[in-house]
């Protein structure tokens, strides 16, 4: 158990230790990335988890955190017209940064706006080819759009990059369990 105890509180000092000023090109982002990929038990990859997250939401540029916390306030209280008017912001002060196409991508996502979140998600995948959070709503979007196999390959894409995903791999076996027989 001390064994297991002690990455646990490690990772959590690294959370709170987290610069202002970060994105998807963070040099702490590969590590990060490594430990999230080999966590041996669902808390310690939650918080590598946590910490990938707090990199990602952080640009760098103060106007453009202002608008991601009301964005994400907005889609919180389930305001999905402000929230998309932040994000739409987001991408036009700061086009290079992944998670204000990804943030556009899941509201669209809540908005049912299928094919507009797959350009958002194809864009911050582009921007982020790691982005797990990405694959997995581009899995969703799939599934919303009765694409089983595109949704299949999303999520497997997804779980090679966080192999402790949560949902992924019900989904997973779901998808494989219904496409059986099937073409794909």
């Amino acid at each position: 158990m001390r064994r297991t105890i002690a990455p646990i509180m490690a990772l959590a000092l690294l959370v709170l230790a987290f610069a202002a000023s970060a994105a998807q090109n963070d040099a702490r982002l590969d590590g990060l990335f490594a430990r999230l990929k080999s966590a041996t038990n669902p808390i310690e990859a939650r918080l590598v988890e946590e910490a990938i997250w707090q990199i990602w939401l952080i640009s760098g540029e103060k106007r453009t955190n202002a608008l991601m916390a009301k964005g994400i306030g907005a889609m919180n209280r389930g305001d999905n017209a402000r929230a998309l008017a932040a994000f739409d912001e987001i991408v036009k002060i700061l086009p290079g940064f992944a998670e204000g196409w990804n943030k556009r991508a899941t509201v669209r996502y809540l908005m049912a706006s299928h094919q507009e979140s797959l350009g958002d998600i194809e864009r911050t995948l582009a921007l982020d080819p790691r982005h797990f959070g990405a694959l997995s709503g581009r899995g969703l979007v799939n599934l919303a759009l009765g694409r089983e196999a595109a949704a299949l390959k999303a999520f497997e894409e997804a779980l090679l990059i966080y192999p402790r995903l949560p949902g992924a791999k019900s989904h997973i076996k779901a998808l494989r369990e219904k496409l059986k027989g099937k073409a794909i």
